[in-house]
């Protein structure tokens, strides 16, 4: 939310709205270097194999050219949000930020949907206030867990039948146990998040950031893919509270 004047609200969007610098790496994937596919909403349906589309799912990630960016060895995308993501503790599980990649849970029972491992191409996240002066992210990569779930009620791991968008402002609980879970038990277990990689601001003693980094060494022999950043949203009661508070405020100030 951003206050223009008062009385005057805007709402601003909950995904990375601009794309500062991108920087493709050595080995970054060719075609796959469009910049401003990690802009907004994070892909829903991508294309099926042999043909047509499929739903985004934890099994079946995004992989056309427009829906990725590719980032290889000594490479980096810096992209910015059009408001302040704050470190705020009402989130759920803490978690402030999302960045969703096309990691994919590697299926143990295909086509039927059994998470054996996670296939990902992990890369470093850094955030700053200002995009000059930047605080590493440890414990959490880009493109790696958790997959994305595009909607709540697609049929199957394949399918492309989902008609209720998952939340992509929603953390998976990052203590899930995934491993061994079959697709029904897994999209169960994301409780309507639509996934992505959970980064909890805390630990850089920052209140807040405005811009975010996904870097690979220069010795890194794969490339990491990004579909997109989200701003986590607070826990509904939180946000009531606010709300229900914002009158008050206002009130106080008279």
């Amino acid at each position: 939310m951003i206050v223009l004047a008062a009385g005057v609200v805007a709402l601003a969007s909950p995904y990375a709205t601009e794309v500062i610098e991108y920087v493709p790496g050595t080995n970054a994937t060719e075609g796959y270097t469009t910049a401003a596919a990690a802009i907004g909403e994070p892909t829903r349906q991508t294309a099926g194999w042999p043909s047509g589309n499929a739903d985004v799912t934890v099994f079946n990630s995004t992989w056309r050219t427009t829906e990725v960016v590719s980032i290889g060895a000594g490479g980096h995308l810096i992209v910015k949000f059009d408001h302040p993501v704050l470190d705020d503790p009402a989130n759920p599980y803490g978690i402030d930020l999302l960045v969703f990649g096309n990691a994919s849970f590697g299926d143990g029972d295909w086509p039927n949907g059994l998470a054996s491992n996670v296939y990902s191409e992990p890369a470093h996240i850094a955030v700053s206030q200002n995009g000059l002066q930047w605080f590493n992210l440890s414990g959490v990569a880009a493109d790696d867990l958790f997959p994305t779930q595009a909607y709540v009620n697609t049929s199957g791991p394949y399918a492309t039948d989902g008609t209720v968008p998952a939340d992509f402002t929603r953390p998976v609980d990052p203590a899930i146990n995934w491993s061994g879970k079959t697709y029904s038990q897994i999209v169960s277990l994301y409780n309507g998040s639509g996934g992505g990689g959970g980064v909890d601001i805390t630990s850089t003693g920052l209140g807040w950031i405005q811009y975010v980094k996904i870097y690979q060494d220069s010795n890194d022999t794969w490339s990491s893919d990004i579909d997109g950043f989200a701003d986590v949203a607070p826990e509904p009661m939180s946000m009531l509270l606010i709300v229900l508070g914002l009158p008050m405020l206002s009130w106080r100030k008279k």
